[in-house]
């Protein structure tokens, strides 16, 4: 803490070291002064919480020093206590106190006197500075709170902004497809549907992983692979946005090829997300630059385009969750300013570290990351083994219980498993999942959370208890999908979880997995 300043002021050298040796104590700091002159130049460098003034000084004395001290706006409030010999008449007490002093001590000085009027204004400085610090730290959080409900109601209207934008084509091509348009365009009506539905995916998946970093639940699933593996998987998300702007893309790749030990879906994701920055930072027609080289034992990855560039004063935010390039916002091709901070955060937790440099507006960027390089290959799989792991997948038909609240939801689900070549039956209730269980005894049920009255997970644990139902491959398909969601599925007796919106394909997926799981039940291997 600040220590506490006083101010000791004598003519005679021996007096001010007399006040010293009574009044040394932990966090004082005592200043010592001769003349008026010298407490004047004291005053004015430091902050004082008393003022220990002899009367009798030659040149300027005491009373004239505090009339001084009255006169000025730092010194002003400074407390002073008169040091006198001999009791003080009348008139001299009342100059003193017009001077503006709070007491009058008689020499020779009485060491507790001094000690215990010294005490009470160190301890009154000292809460004073506490409060103050308090002050201070309070004005802070104020600050940081205002801040934070800016940039929250900043990202709340980009948040909407940005779900419109996918949201509208979406509306707009359901629409045509009701009407009485050309068929021809059917396809093409599609393929915007889909890569907006993926966009809109995409917003979700990066929200969910904001928070999921944040609170430390995000676990990588490290495995020894190729560089270029996950080069060539960015590339696929992130080619269509760069030809879509008519960017030329030039790739600088190295000859050997270079190991690493790491998540291949977050390390695609990390290059993806600097892509797509690049993307949208840089007007049509622009140039992207991938390049890949070895350091060492290190991996440099850099994405640099001729785009927007970013102002010198924004180049220590630009990996802040929420945080954008301001006067860009109009040319930027949306966003929610998350995917900077996933990057460097999926970049730490892979032991690397990620720079952005930017010579200013109009200048372009180039986005630098370094990851650890693995020592070799990883050794190859058994062909035999392999082979004989896991048994062939069955293509059979499977009997599957559709439940969910949204009718829609549920019959487009319904409409996928036909489309896979599955029979469904579709229930909207936790209660009516019980009866038609027993009733259809279905292979696989496709059960969601969120059910009104009775849950998905009490429906789960309901099925468990119940022996002619217990056996049954039970799948919650659900938004809920954060890992502590997970788990409460499997404690209820999920056999597996799929989020929301389930695509044709990973549907397809798990029914064959089911498919193949019941073959292999069914028909043991031999030992």
């Amino acid at each position: 803490m600040t220590p506490v300043y006083f101010l000791l002021v004598d003519d005679l050298e021996e007096n001010l070291l007399s006040l010293e040796a009574l009044l040394r104590r932990e966090g004082l700091e005592l200043l010592k002064a001769r003349s008026g002159d010298e407490a004047l130049e004291l005053l004015l460098r430091h902050e004082v919480a008393l003022a220990l003034v002899d009367v009798q000084m030659p040149g300027l004395n005491g009373f004239e020093l505090a009339e001084l001290m009255r006169g000025n706006d730092r010194t002003r409030r400074i407390p002073i206590i008169f040091l006198t010999a001999g009791a003080a008449d009348a008139q001299r007490r009342f100059r003193g106190y017009e001077a503006g002093a709070v007491d009058f001590i008689y020499k020779p000085i009485e060491a507790d006197i001094l000690r215990s009027k010294a005490d009470v204004f160190f301890e009154l400085h000292r809460q004073r500075q506490q409060l103050a610090d308090q002050r201070d730290a309070l004005e802070a959080q104020a600050q940081a709170l205002q801040q934070a409900d800016r940039r929250k109601d900043e990202f709340l209207a980009t948040l909407a902004h940005e779900l419109r934008n996918p949201l509208a084509p979406l509306r707009h091509g359901l629409d045509l497809l009701q009407s009485n348009h050309e068929a021809s365009k059917n396809a093409e009506i599609l393929g915007v549907m889909d890569r907006q539905l993926f966009h809109l995916v995409r917003l979700i998946d990066d929200l969910l992983d904001v928070s999921r970093i944040t609170q430390g639940k995000i676990v990588l699933r490290k495995e020894r692979l190729e560089l270029l593996t996950f080069i060539r998987s960015a590339l696929e998300t992130s080619r269509p946005l760069i030809e879509a702007a008519g960017h030329e893309l030039t790739l600088e790749l190295p000859e050997t090829t270079l190991w690493l030990e790491a998540d291949l879906t977050r390390l695609a994701q990390i290059i993806s997300n600097l892509l797509n920055n690049a993307v949208k930072y840089t007007p049509d027609g622009g140039h992207i630059r991938l390049s890949v080289k070895a350091d060492g034992q290190q991996a440099v990855i850099s994405v640099a385009d001729n785009g927007v560039g970013i102002p010198q004063h924004m180049l220590a935010s630009v990996f802040e969750l929420f945080a954008q390039v301001d006067q860009h916002l109009e040319r930027a091709k949306g966003g929610l300013g998350i995917g900077l901070a996933l990057v460097q955060q999926l970049v730490v937790l892979h032991g690397g570290k990620v720079i952005v440099e930017s010579e200013g507006c109009g200048k372009g960027s180039t986005f630098t990351l370094t990851v650890p390089l693995a020592t070799s290959p990883a050794p190859a799989a058994n062909p035999s083994l392999a082979a004989t792991a896991q048994p062939p997948a069955t293509k059979a038909a499977l009997k599957v219980l559709v439940v969910d609240d949204t009718q829609e939801v549920a019959q487009t689900t319904g409409w996928m498993l036909e489309e896979l070549g599955h029979e469904y039956r579709l229930v909207n209730d936790g209660h009516l999942a019980l009866e038609a269980a027993h009733a259809y005894q279905p292979d696989v049920i496709l059960l969601d959370i969120g059910l009104p009255g009775m849950s998905g997970y009490d429906v789960c644990r309901a099925l468990r208890q119940d022996a002619a139902l217990k056996d049954i491959t039970i799948i919650a398909q659900t938004g809920w999908g954060q890992e502590r969601d997970k788990a409460s599925a499997r404690e209820a007796g999920f056999d597996h979880h799929m989020v929301k919106p389930v695509g044709l394909k990973a549907l397809g997926e798990m029914m064959e997995d089911v498919a193949a799981a019941k073959s292999a039940a069914s028909n043991p291997q031999p030992s």
